[in-house]
């Protein structure tokens, strides 16, 4: 990109609000509001970006894709720095604004109903996969029954999770419960892990014995077919309806639907391959969804455990939390912005510097206010502004590196 690199339209949207070599201990200015960031940065635009926009005050729906002359690094960085302007107004928006979101409410509402609708399907689903176990004996159809019985049980794991969480009582559990969704998916998801393990030994011991399941009748066949594809569409039609929920347990829910459909498709194939063609390929098939199990919720546990170990949120979070703090009235610097995991959402840490001489009083104020904003972002659980007249000192806490000794 040509021109002073101060220019370049690869600087952070932050960085020219900071005096100084650093940043971390730079002053800040208010005056950048979301307005004068969007202006800054698409006047710095390169000419042939530029004339893609359509609407200068509302540049985010932008097609990257249909310009040429950018690397895909180039495109993927525009797209990231136009999503955090984005973010920016949605922050301004959701502080200034005390009313009631009834869109939440809602989809409250809506998440619960698609909890209680797949678990109904998971147990009509269940029986009627018994019934095509029974009938045909294939082992690739036990393994997709084996999942439903075991969809059953993870659902009412999740459901007592999300019961669960609603009943808080303050002395007991002084932040609350959400941890338990967590903790709740991680059962659900090494229960899940659990069944492909026992489908992998047993689809294994049927080929070392190779011992072939009997034909299937006509009669057997129809009913097989009918039963299993009746299964799957179930379960795509639950899969679309819960896919989109911003709730993790109706993911978790999703997620299932989805794998269900998958095992459903593969064991129907791999039980009339193995009945018409060779015996072999419905163990096979078993095998297949038992790998693809195993590893599929293995990944769901691991993402689900570093949510519980304080895992540092994304740049753009950061960004987000930076642009509220800023635009604070009275903050004269920000000394430290820290967001981190703690279940599903984020803790947030704010250390701000304000003028030495502001009264208590006044200064417990500005405090109060900056940790009610930070609390209304629908990513943070809980916020803690630390209060200062200087940031030159060390840092407040120390990082523990291993438990303390205790007494055996």
């Amino acid at each position: 990109m040509d021109g002073d690199s101060d220019l370049s339209p690869k600087a952070p949207l932050l960085g020219a609000s900071l005096n100084g070599s650093g940043g971390k201990r730079g002053r800040l200015s208010r005056r950048y509001s979301v307005n004068s960031l969007r202006s800054e940065f698409i006047s710095r635009l390169p000419d042939k970006l530029r004339s893609h926009l359509q609407d200068v005050e509302s540049p985010y729906e932008i097609d990257l894709s249909k310009s040429s002359g950018f690397s895909r690094e180039e495109k993927d960085y525009y797209e990231r720095q136009l999503a955090t302007l984005k973010s920016f107004e949605d922050v301004d928006s959701l502080v200034s604004s005390d009313c009631i979101d009834e869109e939440d409410m809602e989809e409250g509402a809506q998440q619960e109903r698609a909890m209680k609708i797949s678990n109904y399907a998971n147990i009509v689903l269940l029986l009627l996969k018994i019934y095509a176990t029974v009938r045909s004996g294939s082992i690739a159809i036990a393994a997709s029954t084996l999942d439903s019985l075991l969809d059953l049980m993870a659902g009412g794991i999740l459901w007592f999770t999300h019961l669960y969480m609603k009943q808080v009582n303050i002395y007991k559990y002084p932040i609350g419960k959400l941890r338990v969704q967590p903790v709740g998916i991680i059962v659900f998801a090494a229960v899940m892990a659990t069944l492909g393990f026992q489908v992998l030994l047993q689809a294994v011991e049927q080929l070392i014995q190779d011992k072939p399941s009997e034909s299937l009748s006509s009669e057997q066949f129809v009913w097989l077919c009918a039963i299993m594809t009746f299964a799957t569409v179930v379960k795509l039609a639950l899969w679309l309806y819960c896919k989109n929920s911003r709730n993790d347990i109706v993911r978790a829910y999703a997620k299932d639907h989805y794998f269900d459909v998958v095992t459903n498709v593969v064991g129907l194939v791999a039980a009339i391959l193995g009945d018409k063609i060779f015996w072999w390929i419905d163990p096979v098939g078993a095998i297949a969804l038992a790998i693809y199990t195993i590893l599929n919720w293995s990944g769901t546990v691991w993402e689900n455990a570093v949510s519980l170990v304080g895992k540092s949120a994304p740049p753009e979070v950061l960004q987000m939390l930076t642009y509220l703090v800023i635009r604070h009235p009275e903050v004269k610097r920000v000394d430290t912005v820290r967001a981190y995991t703690f279940g599903v959402l984020y803790f947030v840490e704010v250390d701000i510097e304000l003028p030495e001489e502001l009264p208590l009083k006044e200064a417990h104020a500005i405090g109060e206010t900056l940790q009610i904003k930070i609390e209304k972002l629908p990513e943070v659980e809980r916020a803690f502004v630390h209060l200062d007249f200087e940031c030159e000192h060390k840092p407040e806490h120390s990082i523990l590196s291993r438990l303390p000794n205790t007494q055996p």
